[in-house]
């Protein structure tokens, strides 16, 4: 199978994908990661790509970030606005929902732990109860897979099979 996707993609299987084929259950359709980021919800798929990518930036996680950043960039038409979020979420052009959000999700991923004041900043800011959920469910599906990304030592492939790998998921998502 690995090297009909080499020769389809004209790239290396990127061990994403490997572990995913070696854990079916975990990516696929039902699965954690499936329905964190492309079941039903308020936030956009690019949304929910930006989050992956800043909570593997906080968890510091190579590849994810790379697959992630690439990802939501497609995703939004919009490279500049995903490295600006990366680079300073509070001069960020994102919404305030989501620069709430992000700050919930990146104090949840350092601290391991948020408050009713970190959820009441969230709601006050403009996301709905059911969008904290979705967004923790992301952050869950990531700090699962960041630990996964970092004990295995996936690499962080060329630029060309990053973006091959991001217009996939676009495509069919994390089945």
């Amino acid at each position: 199978m690995f090297a009909l996707i080499r020769v389809f993609s004209g790239h290396p299987v990127v061990d994403a994908v490997k572990l995913a084929l070696y854990r079916p259950s975990f990516y696929r359709a039902g699965g954690l990661t499936q329905e964190a980021m492309r079941g039903p919800s308020q936030w956009s798929v690019a949304d929910r790509e930006l989050m992956a990518a800043f909570v593997s930036k906080v968890n510091e996680t190579e590849f994810c970030i790379a697959a992630h950043t690439a990802t939501s960039a497609i995703a939004y038409n919009d490279g500049a606005k995903v490295s600006a979020t990366l680079t300073d979420l509070e001069t960020a052009p994102v919404t305030e929902p989501l620069r709430a959000t992000l700050r919930m999700l990146g104090k949840l991923t350092r601290e391991s732990k948020v408050d009713a004041d970190d959820m009441r900043k969230v709601l006050a800011a403009g996301a709905s109860e059911q969008q904290i959920k979705d967004a923790l469910a992301v952050a869950f599906a990531f700090n699962v897979t960041d630990r996964l990304a970092d004990v295995f030592g996936f690499a962080v492939d060329d630029p060309a099979a990053i973006n091959a790998g991001a217009k996939y998921l676009l495509a069919r998502g994390y089945r």
